[in-house]
């Protein structure tokens, strides 16, 4: 019996456990569950048949070849915390039907997984670190609707600074006590919480930044952060939403990225006495961020509403730069760090409605093939350039909206498709379904368009 087997039967021993909740993430990075009750062999079973389901309902594959498997990744095993009965809850690994039940290379967690392991393979590092910035919005009530002959929304926020909210202080900042509740349930689900804070928004606009995790770790604990919110809200008669850009006016929400690589403990990152004391092998990884920085955003800014956030002028990260102060910078190293052991590189045009585990995969096989092909930032212009980048009219920026990013990605793909960690199949499915978002916002009349044209 596995370790993993032995503390999960200690839970249910000492918690007296009613149920099992699988979840499961679709390629959008909604989540899904599925529970059963807890008897004699039913964790055997899951572990050698596991659960069939819908792979199409997963936008995973076609109706017509859709039965699909998944089994408890017992390493994820954890208490349910918004249960009412006695939970053991955890993601799951997705398998095929076919005599060997295969992995199913479609699976994002495999395909994060399967990024990791080709950087090991590669002998360019053995160890990735992310830490996360989780920005979001928490509202009193919320309320939207899209029809034939109606479409609106109405937000109702108790915050209203009439200035730059960043950091407010008590009793201004009425959400602190709810973001301490936060954090607790966050660390009691083994996600670790560097700090938390208000943020610029002056209509409710919060942060929960984590500790460095390793890449497959770090996207679970976005996905389980997001529930727990959501969980929380509904508990205490609120609304929290991660969409960039959900009020006229406002900041937007970022999902920025903070990253570094460890080869035998040591960060390959660090080079004292270079600029930023950032080494040669940190900068080939920025170079192949911002080389591919336009089809990455069809996966780090993957909804139309993340390019409402991104719009040139304003402190949105959407220069392909780096720097080491200037946050309209895609990248940003920051002047702070003085660990030479936590010298890394904040990538921050990124933003939750990205599936977290595509979005890391991709992040990190971009920084795989700068490494590879010695992909110089400063020989490709991309910096460090610490001034106003809209004063430079040589600069490149990030796609202005979500189809241009598809564009790119289409066009540029080959760095993801190395040694199969992104299928070919995986990103046309990915570029057909946001491509059928971009046409359902395209012909959906914005109430905006009434006030602008419908007496001319």
């Amino acid at each position: 019996m596995s370790a993993e087997m032995d503390r999960v039967l200690e839970l249910i021993a000492e918690h007296h456990i009613e149920f099992i909740d699988l979840k499961t993430i679709d390629l959008v990075g909604r989540l899904h569950h599925i529970t059963l009750p807890l008897r004699e062999g039913t964790l055997d079973s899951l572990m050698e048949q596991g659960v069939g389901f819908d792979g199409s309902s997963f936008g995973f594959a076609k109706v017509e070849s859709s039965d699909m498997v998944q089994k408890p990744d017992l390493s994820t095993i954890q208490i349910d915390l918004f249960r009412d009965r006695p939970t053991l809850t955890c993601f799951t690994n997705v398998f095929l039907t076919d005599e060997k039940r295969s992995r199913f290379p479609q699976d994002v967690r495999w395909v994060a997984r399967h990024a990791e392991e080709l950087l090991k393979s590669l002998g360019i590092a053995d160890g990735t670190h992310w830490g996360p910035e989780l920005e979001y919005y928490i509202f009193s009530q919320v309320e939207f609707d899209t029809r034939t002959s109606a479409s609106y929304y109405k937000v109702d926020h108790a915050e209203e600074f009439f200035q730059n909210a960043y950091h407010a202080c008590s009793p201004f900042d009425l959400y602190d006590d709810f973001r301490d509740e936060s954090c607790r349930l966050l660390e009691q689900a083994g996600i670790p919480v560097k700090y938390h804070h208000h943020e610029v928004g002056e209509r409710g606009q919060q942060e929960i930044e984590m500790l460095f995790m390793p890449l497959l770790q770090t996207a679970d604990a976005i996905t389980l952060a997001k529930y727990i919110l959501f969980s929380q809200a509904a508990e205490n008669g609120l609304e929290v939403t991660f969409m960039p850009k959900p009020m006229y006016q406002q900041a937007g929400s970022g999902l920025h990225v903070h990253q570094f690589l460890t080869k035998a403990g040591q960060n390959i990152f660090f080079k004292e006495g270079e600029y930023a004391n950032f080494s040669e092998t940190g900068l080939y990884y920025i170079g192949g961020l911002l080389k591919h920085a336009a089809a990455l955003a069809a996966f780090t800014n993957p909804s139309t509403n993340s390019y409402k956030r991104l719009v040139p002028g304003f402190e949105a990260p959407v220069a392909l730069t780096y720097s080491q102060a200037n946050r309209s910078s895609c990248i940003r190293i920051p002047r702070y760090v003085y660990d030479a052991k936590e010298t890394r590189m904040e990538y921050r045009p990124s933003d939750a409605t990205a599936n977290p585990y595509l979005m890391l995969a991709a992040m990190l096989m971009a920084g795989i093939d700068g490494i590879v092909n010695k992909i110089d930032p400063r020989a490709e212009g991309f910096g460090p350039f610490d001034g106003n980048v809209f004063a430079d009219k040589s600069l490149q920026f990030l796609p202005r909206d979500l189809a241009e990013a598809l564009d790119a990605l289409e066009a540029d793909n080959e760095w993801l498709r190395r040694d199969g960690v992104f299928p070919e199949s995986l990103i046309n499915q990915w570029i057909k379904t946001k491509r059928e978002e971009v046409h359902a916002i395209a012909t959906m009349p914005h109430p905006f368009e009434y006030k602008m044209y419908f007496h001319r």
